[in-house]
């Protein structure tokens, strides 16, 4: 903790002096929204009475953007603006037929698959950080903020206060939304924010935004956006500071490992502040994740680990500032490590801190501090991650990063494991994108530091992109030695399973991969768009000797009513280096094996209350074969209940003394939600691979804005001897959110 401190004074002290304003860009001056002050008090109940609605300017004429960006949308939408001391105000207009489509009126899902609208405000118009409040037409609330790195899918984690309100008209509805300037970090002598406005027709299956955002960015792109011009200086405001104090308590059950029934209780708090305009400071001590929904499982037929992405919230927030680094298959920084032994069982995190934001017009920082304690035999442990990211050219970025993590062990537990000591990171990557988007490229160098390792310790990687004619071409390289390790981070391939031995043998590995694709936008006819990807993966061992090659050929149709089918045709070279398992019988032996798949995925209307997916893999597995059927449904009664039921199964026939497998996958959901309040979600999963059958219920109470209640009950059995029970726990937590 001691670095971020003194990290935080120097910084503070570096950015104290006014960012200097962003000019508006030549894109920006066709997309400009003047706002005027309101003289009257704005009641927020969707019915635009207020005198300043009449006199404030409109903004219109939105831009197509999904399923393609061809002619105007089908239904128009207008926004207003307006502000006085306290918030900064929008009304949108949303023309529309009857029965809106709502997905659920739980907080925070968004406006995907709703009908729904968004706000972007860039508030120091940098281009760099922002923020996204959405609003569905049933006036559910989510949120987010934005950097200049939002490539992934918004996971919806930054929480704040704002007010708004919906109303049903014949042909429209309305929605009326006050968002707190305080809420926003802004410099209140710019007089010119970025700003974008979204729109989500469900009902004729399109995306819209206000401004021209290019096919190959996402909508909610800061590179995009519009102006907001002021009349005179923003009013001043305090700065925001929020703490989020909680208690929890605890009954559980360990028939596993025969404990019996035990009762615990806890506390603890988060807080937030902002420092400046750019910078905010995230705080969070004794940190209670117990309300998270559990991992959705999958079947894994593959010989590595998969990826689960992370739900605790404070790893969310800003995770892109390390998430960023590293590609699908390699990430040095992995928040999922954190609070986790090497057996994957849950280690206190006593506190932790997060500096994140600018520290001048085209420098982004974020330093984090994670504190552990002790559990059984396992040893505190001290996470620290710093980054720094350097924008130019206009989307080009140069980043550097360090993580480490200290453990506190014995002398003697450090003599017999002196590996588990510390672990230690440093890379670099440069970033090179031109302006709209269509040119990439990319290179890294990653090191590891371990006690008494010195070589084969690096990972290198380079890729290149180019999009032109909706053709787009990607390739890369990469190099891994055996001992770089990722004590924050996840490599895929580099532990590899020796099934005869019951052990895992590092071995590093150097890939090549190319992807070719090429998307058609069709005008006419049931089809909206297709899209044909080749891609093809090459893994050689450190001697350049052959190791793997997976290549695969993707078609997916996507019809106008959201429905579609994705066919892929794979064909895998494997030159095993070690047994594997992946039968019932003796493992399969080294040597090489060729096998080729073909799977189809379908999946039905999507805005119906009746849907459908379907899913058949038909083929070789290694030197046998294997059929795989899968099957969801998700029935709505909208907007308050939603029932799922997702199953999949995979027959791996292989040949007598090798076995075969029958791997089975159940998972129904139940969600009910009373009202934008009050929301029950039931989830339950029987997965025979992982030999675990899960109940997970859960009830959530919002009786205040951002304040919650939760109860939850969680239930797990072995499948195999079935039904019988691991562990059980009731647990309860209670919040409430202050504004200081």
């Amino acid at each position: 903790m001691k670095l971020l401190r003194n990290l935080v004074i120097l910084i503070v002290l570096h950015s104290s002096i006014i960012l200097n304003a962003q000019s508006i860009t030549e894109f920006q001056k066709d997309f400009q929204l003047n706002i005027s002050p309101s003289s009257g008090e704005i009641i927020l109940d969707g019915i635009l009475d207020e005198p300043i609605w009449k006199a404030a300017v409109l903004a219109n004429n939105f831009i197509k953007k999904y399923p393609n960006n061809v002619g105007a949308p089908k239904q128009l939408t207008e926004v207003l603006s307006t502000y006085d001391d306290k918030n900064i105000y929008f009304a949108f207009k949303v023309y529309a037929k009857e029965g809106q489509i709502i997905k659920s009126l739980k907080r925070d899902v968004g406006y995907d698959m709703s009908d729904g609208i968004g706000i972007i405000l860039d508030p120091l118009n940098q281009r760099s950080n922002g923020f996204i409040f959405a609003l569905t037409a049933q006036n559910v609330q989510s949120e987010d903020q934005l950097t200049a790195n939002s490539e992934e899918k918004l996971s919806w984690s930054w929480d704040t206060k704002w007010n708004s309100a919906t109303k049903m008209y014949a042909g429209y509805w309305i929605a009326e939304i006050a968002i707190p300037l305080k809420s926003l970090r802004y410099n209140d002598q710019q007089k010119f924010w970025g700003v974008n406005f979204l729109r989500g027709d469900l009902q004729s299956n399109e995306y819209s935004c206000w401004t021209r955002v290019p096919p190959v960015f996402k909508s909610y792109d800061l590179g995009y956006t519009g102006v907001l011009n002021w009349p005179a200086a923003p009013p001043k405001t305090s700065a925001n500071k929020i703490i989020l104090p909680y208690i929890t308590g605890t009954a559980n059950t360990d028939d596993e490992n025969e404990k019996l029934l035990q009762n615990t209780g806890g506390a603890g708090f988060d807080a937030k502040m902002a420092l400046n305009s750019s910078l905010n400071l995230d705080l969070t001590v004794n940190p209670d994740f117990s309300q998270v929904e559990v991992d959705q499982l999958v079947t894994n037929l593959t010989r590595f680990d998969i990826f689960l992405p992370e739900k605790r919230t404070f790893f969310l927030e800003n995770a892109d500032l390390f998430s960023s680094f590293g590609n699908p298959i390699f990430h040095p920084f992995y928040s999922r490590t954190i609070g986790l032994d090497k057996k994957g069982n849950a280690i206190p995190i006593l506190l932790g801190a997060r500096l994140s934001g600018n520290i001048n017009s085209s420098t982004r920082i974020g330093v984090m501090d994670i504190q552990t304690g002790a559990k059984g035999g396992y040893a505190p442990e001290n996470f620290s991650a710093v980054t720094i990211q350097k924008s130019f050219w206009q989307r080009s970025v140069l980043k550097t990063y360090f993580l480490n993590r200290e453990s506190f062990m014995s002398a003697a537990d450090a003599k017999k494991n002196p590996l588990d000591q510390y672990g230690r990171n440093a890379g670099v990557t440069l970033v090179l994108n031109n302006t709209e988007g269509t040119k990439s490229a990319n290179i890294s160098y990653h090191q590891s530091i371990k006690p008494g390792i010195n070589q084969e310790d690096a990972y290198i990687e380079a890729n290149v992109s180019r999009t032109v004619n909706n053709w787009t071409l990607l390739g890369e390289v990469g190099n891994v030695g055996k001992n770089y390790y990722t004590d924050m981070g996840y490599v895929q391939r580099i532990d590899n399973y020796d099934a005869s031995r019951d052990t895992s043998i590092r071995v590093g590995f150097k890939n090549v991969y190319v992807n070719i694709s090429k998307k058609l936008f069709i005008t006419k006819g049931k089809i909206g768009r297709v899209q044909i990807s080749f891609d093809n993966f090459l893994v050689y061992n450190p001697d350049n000797s052959f190791s793997e090659n997976d290549i695969s050929l993707k078609i997916n149709a996507e019809l106008r009513n959201s429905s579609g089918l994705l066919t892929t045709f794979t064909n895998n070279n494997l030159n095993l280096l070690y047994p594997t398992k992946p039968g019932d019988g003796v493992p399969l032996p080294i040597g090489n094996y060729q096998y080729n798949q073909v799977n189809f995925v379908y999946r039905s209307d999507i805005r119906k209350l009746f849907s459908w997916n379907g899913m058949l893999t038909l083929g070789q597995y290694y030197n046998g074969n294997i059929q795989g059927i899968g099957a969801g449904i998700i029935w709505r009664s909208q907007p308050h209940l939603t029932f799922t039921l997702n199953g999949e199964i995979d027959k791996i026939q292989l040949p007598k003394k090798y076995g075969n497998n029958n791997l089975i996958l159940i998972a129904p959901k139940l969600e009910y939600n009373f009202s934008t309040k009050l929301f029950w979600t039931t989830f339950v999963q029987f997965n025979t691979q992982t030999n675990n059958f899960n109940v997970n219920s859960r009830l959530q109470y919002r009786y205040k804005p951002m304040s919650d209640f939760f109860l939850v009950y969680t239930d797990n059995y072995f499948t195999d001897p079935m039904l019988k029970n691991k562990n059980r726990a009731l647990i309860f937590k209670f919040n409430y959110w202050f504004n200081l």
